[in-house]
């Protein structure tokens, strides 16, 4: 048996006062008459009233307990179990470069990215997830972490401008191996997503896509821009920024590499919906068991303690009215 409000139960600890203070009015309660001797009573029983007349303190006390069990609200619980789980380690590389801005999605890949991957991680609630971000040079926005808000907050307030403009695809998959290493679950995957081709940074794709491999890592890596051209931003003489058209390169075959070396798998979104479908086939993919207790309800069982309670004051009164009745 459970109760919902325990702390109740203290209140049963007023009874031994009242025990005493019942003991007490006894000694010092009974009337007294003066009398040269009391040998002529010497001989006189002791009635059964004598003895039941305590009854009534008793059942008064009994109602008490009940009530105060009442006020405890007694619960009880079916059968439960547990399904055991294991939890998955991901790291999310983002693009940061400037072309992440063109306009192709809306409002445009870099805010659409954003929205897909704050979903992703929404959903994903027994997962240590990590952020990394890259254009020239990588970073790592949020450490392996379960704290949901903090992974929502910082994509959430994640601008364009922090990092020196370009696309180091490698020395991002590196950083986001570096992170992993701080994880402890047995399966590890790194998804990237990129707009473009590598064009700096110290580690070549491939080579990371190798260690990755060595390390059972899987990447999954999507391209993300639409086929033909699309409208990228463009710096004026005027520090004005204007859109204008250009084709769409992004180095698939690289993306394919390193996914298939590392048994991931290489996406291609062209559009906002493309996008989301891509995480959620991801999403499907990284499935993980969770650690669930079930139980089937838990149900108020305070009736029978309340029956007794007006049972016992009920056999009280009638005690007290009837064959206990005193004069007084």
């Amino acid at each position: 048996m459970h109760f919902a409000h325990p702390n109740f139960l203290w209140a049963l600890l007023i009874i031994v006062p009242l025990i005493i203070w019942y003991i007490l009015k006894l000694r010092n309660g009974d009337a007294t008459i003066a009398l040269s001797t009391t040998q002529a009573f010497a001989s006189i029983p002791k009635t059964w009233k004598q003895y039941l007349r305590h009854v009534l303190f008793l059942l008064r006390l009994a109602t008490l307990a009940c009530l105060i069990i009442v006020m405890a609200r007694p619960q009880e619980r079916d059968s439960w179990r547990t399904t055991s789980t294991e939890g998955t380690d991901i790291v999310l590389a983002i693009d940061v470069s400037s072309s992440m801005l063109a306009r192709d999605f809306k409002p445009d890949r870099f805010t659409a990215a954003k929205e897909v991957a704050a979903k992703f991680i929404a959903g994903r609630e027994s997962d240590n997830i990590g952020l990394v971000i890259f254009a020239g040079e990588s970073l790592t926005g949020v450490p392996m972490t379960v704290d949901r808000a903090q992974l929502l907050q910082y994509l959430q307030n994640l601008t364009m401008d922090v990092l020196e403009d370009g696309t180091a695809i490698g020395d991002g998959i590196a950083t986001a191996l570096n992170r992993l290493k701080e994880g402890k679950a047995k399966s590890k995957s790194i998804i990237l997503l990129t707009d473009g081709s590598n064009n700096t940074g110290v580690v070549a794709p491939v080579t990371a896509s190798e260690v990755a491999k060595e390390l059972g890592v899987k990447i999954y890596t999507i391209g993300i821009g639409t086929n033909g051209s699309a409208p990228y931003p463009q710096r004026t003489l005027t520090g004005r920024i204007e859109f204008q058209p250009q084709p769409v390169v992004i180095d698939e075959a690289t993306l394919r590499t390193i996914a298939d070396s590392t048994g991931g798998k290489y996406f291609r979104a062209t559009g906002n919906r493309v996008l989301e479908d891509v995480f959620k086939e991801i999403d499907a993919l990284e499935k993980t068991q969770m650690d669930v207790r079930h139980f089937s309800h838990t149900e108020d069982n305070y009736m029978m303690w309340a029956w007794l309670a007006l049972v016992f004051f009920l056999l009280e009164i009638a005690l007290r009215y009837t064959v206990l009745r005193t004069i007084p």
